[in-house]
């Protein structure tokens, strides 16, 4: 009777769920609020990162990119701390900040917080570690990079001697030819204030052969150049908009000067005591004033002289018209020293080289090849490339390549014998990626501007 009471008290679980909810509470109790206050933690953790994403990114926007560094973590601490304010339960303290540096063209931010999410339930983490958790640590950090556009100074000195009077194309060659088979046939469209008989033999009027080129409607390279040229201040003008540049601090900003190379530079020589023909430099200097820079280049033409020999009708000058070394001093001397482009340093300086590569001038000591003991004529000597380069100048060449005149005898005596010369010369020239050639029948325009594209581009890596 005993034994079967025993048994059945033992058997018996009706009291036993209360039991077990009396000892499943506590955990339940715990987890709950735990995860109350972790939920409540990460819902503050996502909006401060959010603010925190907002702090970094205010410091490289096209604005904060012209301020300095303090300016611009000024503008993020007020982010931050705005959007912090808006969070309930959450104590929290200002951002720090690293990386940042002023006077760069790429600007790398970081910006790290440190806040504490207030619990609800203190003293439930008491339970565990002893003492109660009044709030939940978290952390969070972000970073921003921009780029800005440098600002760049463009000095174009551009070859306009007689050789580059040379017709455009393969049709406007054979066309002068043709019509000049008196002169021997000359491709050269020669502009000439007084010229002799022979420098005019068989042309209808006694014209020279510019004229005769313009009434024949031959299209010379000096033509495109000046169109190009034109053409190119508006390609600029159009990337400084696509900057949003505010000249002259940009970022961004684009300024022209452009020169000839002219042996006459003395009759509009307003930047250097050198020969050298200002084109377009207001106050010496390059402007972001790009449509006054673009009808001055429609007025690029090519060096006129009195005749053959003569620079004018009292200079015997022995044809010496492109005298590359004096023309790169006289540059030399205009261009200031480059900063980095960005708006708290001066302007990055390119020099914009247009030539046919080949040096016609009083015979020096560097000639390599001189005619009748008085003249030179050689492919350009390239120290004077090096003494600018070596200032932090980049130099980009847009090489019009001497066409070769088989039927000249001037140019078999005189140039062929170092033709192959000239395109690797201009290159050595060139600083890296910034070397172009265009040949006869080729478009100058096109080559002009991939030409200023690329010395752009390669700005914005170079710093």
């Amino acid at each position: 009777m005993f034994g079967n009471l025993l048994r059945r008290f033992i058997c018996n679980r009706d009291a036993n769920t209360a039991i077990v909810f009396a000892l499943s509470i506590i955990p339940i109790i715990f987890l709950t609020a735990m995860g109350m206050d972790f939920s409540s933690a990460a819902s503050r953790r996502i909006m401060l990162n959010a603010a925190d994403d907002a702090a970094a990114l205010s410091m490289v926007t096209p604005a904060a990119m012209t301020e300095t560094c303090a300016q611009a973590q000024a503008t993020a601490q007020n982010v931050f701390m705005g959007q912090a304010s808006l969070i309930s339960g959450l104590n929290y303290s200002a951002p720090t900040f690293s990386g940042c540096q002023d006077n760069v063209s790429t600007r790398t931010v970081t910006v790290s917080y440190t806040a504490y999410s207030v619990n609800a339930f203190p003293n439930v983490f008491g339970l565990l570690t002893g003492t109660p958790e009044a709030t939940w640590t978290i952390t969070g950090s972000s970073t921003a990079t921009a780029t800005t556009a440098p600002n760049i100074n463009f000095y174009l000195l551009l070859d306009n001697s007689p050789s580059m009077d040379i017709a455009a194309t393969t049709s406007g060659i054979n066309t002068m030819v043709a019509n000049t088979s008196a002169q021997g046939g000359c491709a050269l469209a020669c502009h000439e204030t007084n010229p002799t008989a022979s420098d005019v033999a068989g042309n209808p009027n006694g014209e020279d052969n510019y004229t005769l080129a313009q009434n024949l409607g031959v299209v010379t390279r000096i033509e495109n150049m000046a169109s190009a040229t034109s053409s190119l201040m508006s390609t600029a003008s159009q990337m400084m908009t696509a900057n949003s540049a505010t000249c002259p601090n940009g970022p961004g900003c684009y300024e022209m000067a452009i020169f000839t190379f002219d042996v006459q530079g003395s009759t509009n020589n307003q930047c250097s005591s050198t020969s050298i023909q200002t084109i377009y430099a207001p106050s010496c200097a390059p402007s972001s004033n790009l449509s006054a820079a673009q009808s001055a280049a429609g007025g690029i033409n090519v060096l006129e002289v009195c005749s053959n020999n003569y620079l004018t009708c009292s200079d015997n000058n022995n044809d010496t018209d492109t005298d590359f070394e004096t023309a790169m001093n006289a540059i030399n001397q205009i261009m200031p020293d480059p900063g980095s482009g960005t708006s708290g340093s001066t302007a990055q300086e390119v020099l914009f080289l247009v030539t046919d590569g080949v040096d016609d001038e009083t015979n020096s000591s560097s000639c390599s090849q001189t005619l009748d003991g008085s003249r030179c004529q050689q492919p350009f000597n390239t120290s004077w490339c090096t003494t600018v380069k070596n200032r932090g100048i980049r130099i980009a060449v847009l090489y019009t390549e001497y066409l070769p005149l088989p039927t000249n005898a001037w140019y078999n005596d005189w140039v062929a014998p170092f033709q192959s010369q000239i395109g690797p010369n201009m290159q050595s020239c060139a600083s890296p990626g910034l070397f172009f050639q265009v040949t006869t029948d080729g478009d100058i325009t096109a080559a002009m501007q991939t030409l200023f594209q690329q010395a752009v581009s390669t700005a914005r890596l170079s710093q």
